[in-house]
Parts: structure tokens; C-alpha cells; sequence
């Protein structure tokens, strides 16, 4: 019986891997949590699951939580940490044999890299782990000699249809120093399917009149705000791209992106003769959740299934970055290096903040991150400081630029 670790338990991610957990009794037990200010949905997640430790967002958050969990009756309580070092408590608890990354933010990123470097499995939800510190995390995890096993639906696709080629280690986990040598890799390339949210077909004019409301509306998945909103602007593609330059060891000339508006192909793998494998699926986050989970076994699911009946057709189309900026904004701060995918997600999360609470349009997006990538110094990153510093610097550009925009905003309205 494997245990595990979860950051980021109270979001989308963390909720859909205790749903598997548990419908897969006897395989996987709870060794901790971690949260943020969501302290209800974490007691009912203890008072099912029984952690021995958990954390939340700061020690008033601690406090309440405590006191809720004592109205509840619970025979053994966890140890209750907060904030930063909370955070890490969880990531490296001792018991912990996968440690399921699914934070919001870079928040979650050192207690991720910390989990690496002991050698734990990780199973990667958290984008902004390789966008902003791909470099760092994917050298403690050569060195640990343990993998990264992605969680992303794409990557994870990407993952599955790997083990069709020949340097697949059948006997072990994929590793990717293993998969991908250069001198012998069978992969000319991978797809990545993006649905193209819900503006796909919008005339260009009316994405500057995009409200909050539409750009949440996305047609296949039930997502967090930040995720629906990079769907709507194609910026968790560009994240995507990154994500996949590190997992799997590809130039960016390797990673190619294509709308497919059906979901329901999730990523394909192109090999040097020509074969492409493909791996389709339900649009349901819990599918690759356990295949992270359980690998390198598959375990039989009864609620998991393609409906064929419902696949009458599946269509690919290119992307447009004239429609979808973000995604040539990524490439361009992969290609760059350095600082600059930090900044770029850090910028991101910030004016996607500010989109939501109505102070940014949505066309400002992209335009905020391109004047923050402008302005930030590609530094080469040395240790993990040097990245939570970078983000730091780049989320103060992007409130800069922001402001900028306000009152032409108003002026506007």
C-alpha cells in the first residue's frame, strides 16, 4: 500500500485524487495534506482520510482549523502546520512514497523541489514547477534517479504513448535519461491538443469585449480559474510546451500545438517513421490521475470510459497566434531561457488576476506579459532562491504594467 502526500488537497486536482484514492481501497493510504484557506473541505478531508500531518495557509487559518476539527469528535488528530514550512512538512513527509504536486502557484514549487531531490515520486500537477524552475527540478531528479510522473492530461497522454516505443524500459519506470538519449530517440515529435477554449471561433474584434463570465464558460473541462482563463487566452498551451521541453527532453522545434475542439484525443507522439501514436480518453482529470498513481500498473476503473456512441467525428486545426498571443509569448520566453518563463508565469498570474476582478481587458493579458518579459533580465537560475526572486521581481513589473493600463480602462468605459 503506497501513501501519499497531496499539495494543493482542497483544489480541483487534490479533490479529484482523494476521489480515486478512494476508489481504489487498499491501495493507497493519506500521510499528509496540504492547503490553503479552504479549512472545511480540509476536516471533512481529514476526518475521511486520517493524515498524520497537515498544513494550511498561515497560523489563523491553523488556529480555526483546530478548533473545527475538535467539534468533530476525531480519535487521532494531525500534527497542524502552516505557511511555507507547512508546505514543505507536507512535501517531505517521511512516509510519503508519491507526493502528488497540485498547488496553485508557486507556492507550491519548493516543497515539490525538495520532494525530488529525496528521491520521492512525484506526480506533477503544478505547472508552474517546470515553467518556472524546469532546469533545477529536472537536474535534482536525474540525480535522485526517480521521475516526474506528469498529471497534465497532455503530458500524461504524451507519457502513455511513450511506451509503444522501443526504448521504453518495460522492467522499471520511465525515466527520461532513458526514453529520450538524442543520439537514439525514435521521437520526431509530439502534439499537443488544445481544445481552444471557448473563443476559438469568436470574431477577433469581440475578444476585446470578453467579460470575466464568458472567458469561465470553457465548453469541455470543469477547471479552476486560472486554468480556464490560460485556456481561454491558450497560455496553459504555452505552459504546456515548456512543461514538455523538460519532461521529455525535446528542442522546441519537437513540440508542436493543434486545436482539437472534441477533447477527446489528449496528445500524440510522431516517431522517426512516421507512426503516430495517439491516446484518447474521457475529458476527466481523475483518468490520468491514477494512471500517475498506479503506474507503471493499470487499475481497472468502472466510472472511467470513452462514450463511442458520443465520437462521431474529431476535427484538428492549426493555431492562430494572432487569436492566441500567449502561446507565441511561451515559445518565445522558452526559446530565451533564464528568468524569463518564470516571469512569464508570474506575469500571467497576475494579470489574469486582475482580468477577474474586472481592472484588466482581456486582450490586456497578453499585452502585460509581453511588456514584463520586455522588461526582465534573462538570469540564469543557480539555486531556488534565485527563482522565488525572479517571481517576486516579475509580479512587481506586472502590477506596474497593470496600473499603466487602468486608466485607459476607465477612460474606456
Amino acid at each position: 500500500m503506497k501513501q501519499l502526500s497531496i499539495l494543493g488537497s482542497t483544489g480541483s486536482i487534490g479533490r479529484q485524487c482523494l476521489s480515486v484514492v478512494e476508489a481504489l481501497p487498499g491501495r493507497f493510504t493519506v500521510a499528509a495534506l496540504a492547503a490553503g484557506n479552504n479549512i472545511e473541505e480540509l476536516a471533512s478531508q481529514i476526518e475521511r482520510h486520517r493524515p498524520e500531518l497537515v498544513s494550511v495557509s498561515d497560523a489563523q487559518k491553523a488556529s480555526e482549523l483546530a478548533d473545527l476539527l475538535r467539534t468533530k469528535n476525531i480519535s487521532s488528530l494531525p500534527s497542524i502546520h502552516h505557511g511555507a514550512e507547512g508546505m514543505l512538512a507536507v512535501g517531505t513527509h517521511p512516509k510519503a512514497d508519491i507526493v502528488v504536486s497540485a498547488a496553485v502557484g508557486v507556492v507550491g514549487l519548493p516543497a515539490t523541489y525538495e520532494a525530488v531531490k529525496l528521491g520521492k515520486t512525484v506526480a506533477l500537477s503544478n505547472k508552474e514547477v517546470l515553467v518556472a524552475a524546469g532546469e533545477l527540478v529536472m537536474a535534482a531528479a536525474r540525480k535522485s534517479g526517480k521521475e516526474l510522473l506528469p498529471v497534465d492530461s497532455e503530458h500524461n497522454a504524451v507519457h502513455q504513448c511513450l511506451r509503444g516505443g522501443a526504448h521504453y524500459p518495460v522492467a522499471q519506470a520511465f525515466t527520461v535519461a532513458q526514453a529520450f538519449r538524442p543520439e537514439a530517440s525514435e521521437v520526431r515529435r509530439i502534439i499537443l491538443t488544445a481544445s481552444g477554449g471557448p473563443f476559438r471561433k469568436s470574431p477577433l474584434a469581440a475578444l476585446a469585449r470578453v467579460t470575466p463570465e464568458q472567458a469561465l464558460a470553457h465548453p469541455n473541462w470543469k477547471m479552476g480559474h486560472r486554468i480556464t482563463i490560460d485556456s481561454a487566452t491558450m497560455m496553459n498551451k504555452g505552459f504546456e510546451v515548456i512543461e514538455a521541453r523538460w519532461l521529455f527532453n525535446l528542442q522546441p522545434a519537437q513540440i508542436d500545438v493543434v486545436i482539437h475542439p472534441q477533447s477527446t484525443v489528449h496528445s500524440m507522439v510522431e516517431f522517426i517513421d512516421g507512426s503516430v501514436l495517439a491516446q484518447l480518453g474521457p475529458t476527466d482529470m481523475r483518468l490520468p490521475i491514477q494512471y500517475a498513481l498506479t503506474y507503471p500498473e493499470r487499475a481497472a476503473s468502472k466510472e472511467l470510459a470513452l462514450d463511442w456512441s458520443k465520437l462521431r467525428r474529431l476535427d484538428f486545426q492549426k493555431v492562430s497566434t494572432r487569436r492566441f498571443p500567449c502561446l507565441r509569448l511561451a515559445r518565445e520566453a522558452m526559446k530565451k531561457g533564464g528568468a524569463l518563463p518564470c516571469a512569464l508565469n508570474a506575469a500571467d498570474e497576475v494579470a489574469v488576476a486582475a482580468f477577474l476582478e474586472r481592472r484588466l481587458p482581456f486582450l490586456g493579458i497578453a499585452e502585460v506579459i509581453e511588456k514584463v518579459l520586455a522588461r526582465m533580465p534573462r538570469t540564469k537560475f543557480e539555486k531556488m532562491d534565485d527563482v522565488l526572486a525572479a517571481d517576486l521581481e516579475a509580479r512587481r513589473l506586472a502590477r506596474e504594467e497593470v496600473s499603466r493600463l487602468a486608466p485607459a480602462i476607465a477612460a474606456a468605459s
